[in-house]
C-alpha cells in the first residue's frame, strides 16, 4: 500500500484563554489512488485538518506526510505534485479565463496547457471571458481547473460544489470522477453526504478535533445496525413530546433520535415497527402528523455519532 498522505497524532491548539485544542490527535492514512472525504460539523476541526496538511497552517504537534515528503524539508517538491481548491477562491475579475488558466500554469515546471484544462472543465465557450462575468457555477469550475493545471498527483478540494445548483454539482463531480479514475488521489471535505456516497471510497467523520468513524461509506452504514430509518412526527399540539428512548423497545429499531419535532428511527424490518409504532401512539393519545421511510445514509451515520445533522454552510455562489 503506497500512502499519499500520512498524519500521525496530529495536534493544533491556539493561544487563548483558556488555549483552544482546534485538532486532537488525528490519525489518517490516504491510499494513493482513492477519493477521501473528510465530513464534519462546523467547528470539528476539518478546515484546520486539511490547511495543516496543504501547508497552509503549522501544526503544534504531530507528523505529517505528503506524498512520502514532509513539509519542513520539501515543501517545492510537495507544491509541485498537488492542487488546492479552496472553499472559496477569489481570482482577479478583469482578466480572462484562459489568461488566468495560463497564469496559474507559469507557477508550475510542468503542467497541463491551459487550454486542455479549459476543455476539460467544459469552459472552453468561455475562453475570453472575464472572470466577473461567469456565473457560479463556471466559477467552481475555474477553481478547480486552476488547481488541475498543475497536472497534480494529489488534489484538495475543500467544499467544491457549496451553493452550487443541481446541475453545476453533477458537472463539477464528473471533474472529480474523471480525475480520480486516471488514478490520482483526491481529498474531499464537503457537507453534503450524498457527495460523498457517490465520490468517496472512504470518509472519515471528525468532530470535537477527533476522527469518530472512518470507513468506506457501506462499512458505516452498515455500522448503523440497520439497513432502512423510519422518520416521524407527532402532532404539534403535544407540550410534551416523549424522549428518543421512548421508541427503543420497539420491534427491529436499534437506535432513535429527535430533532426538530421529527423522530428518526433505526430499523432492520419497516414492517415490523410501523405496525407497533401506530398501537404505541394510539395507547399514548398522541396522533402521528406525518411517516417516512427510507434506506439509511451517511447522514444517518453522522446523527447516530454525532446527535445532530450536519450544518449546511453558509453562502450561495449560484
Amino acid at each position: 500500500m503506497t500512502l499519499a498522505i500520512r498524519s500521525s497524532n496530529l495536534v493544533k491548539t491556539y493561544r487563548a484563554k483558556p488555549p483552544v485544542e482546534a485538532v486532537r490527535g488525528i490519525d489518517l492514512e490516504v491510499e494513493e489512488g482513492e477519493c477521501f472525504g473528510v465530513l464534519g460539523p462546523n467547528g470539528a476541526g476539518k478546515t484546520t485538518t486539511i490547511e495543516i496538511l496543504e501547508g497552509l497552517l503549522p501544526a503544534t504537534s504531530g507528523d505529517v506526510e505528503i506524498l512520502g515528503l514532509r513539509w519542513n524539508r520539501d515543501a517545492m517538491a510537495i507544491r509541485e505534485q498537488i492542487g488546492i481548491s479552496l472553499q472559496e477562491t477569489r481570482l482577479a475579475d478583469k482578466v480572462s479565463v484562459l489568461e488566468t488558466l495560463t497564469l496559474f500554469r507559469s507557477f508550475y515546471r510542468d503542467g497541463i496547457d491551459p487550454e486542455a484544462v479549459m476543455r476539460s472543465v467544459s469552459l472552453e465557450e468561455k475562453s475570453r471571458a472575464w472572470v466577473k462575468k461567469l456565473s457560479g457555477g463556471q466559477k467552481q469550475r475555474l477553481a478547480v481547473a486552476t488547481a488541475l493545471v498543475g497536472d497534480p498527483k494529489l488534489l484538495f478540494l475543500d467544499e467544491p460544489t457549496t451553493g452550487l445548483d443541481p446541475s453545476s454539482r453533477r458537472q463539477l463531480w464528473d471533474i472529480i470522477a474523471g480525475f480520480r479514475e486516471q488514478g490520482r488521489t483526491v481529498l474531499l471535505t464537503t457537507h453534503y453526504m450524498e457527495e460523498a456516497e457517490r465520490l468517496c471510497d472512504r470518509v472519515a467523520i471528525l468532530d470535537g478535533g477527533k476522527v469518530i468513524a472512518l470507513g468506506t461509506p457501506p462499512q458505516l452504514i452498515a455500522g448503523l445496525g440497520a439497513e432502512h430509518i423510519v422518520e416521524f412526527a407527532i402532532d404539534s399540539g403535544v407540550s410534551d413530546p416523549p424522549l428518543a428512548e421512548h421508541w427503543n423497545d420497539l420491534p427491529a429499531v436499534t437506535g432513535s433520535t429527535y430533532e426538530d419535532g421529527s423522530y428518526r428511527l433505526s430499523v432492520s424490518h419497516p414492517h415490523l415497527v410501523i405496525p407497533a409504532l401506530i398501537d404505541r401512539l394510539e395507547g399514548s393519545g398522541l396522533r402521528m402528523a406525518s411517516l417516512t421511510t427510507r434506506h439509511a445514509s451517511l447522514d444517518d451515520v453522522f446523527v447516530s455519532l454525532t446527535g445532530r445533522q450536519l450544518e449546511e454552510p453558509e453562502g450561495d455562489h449560484e
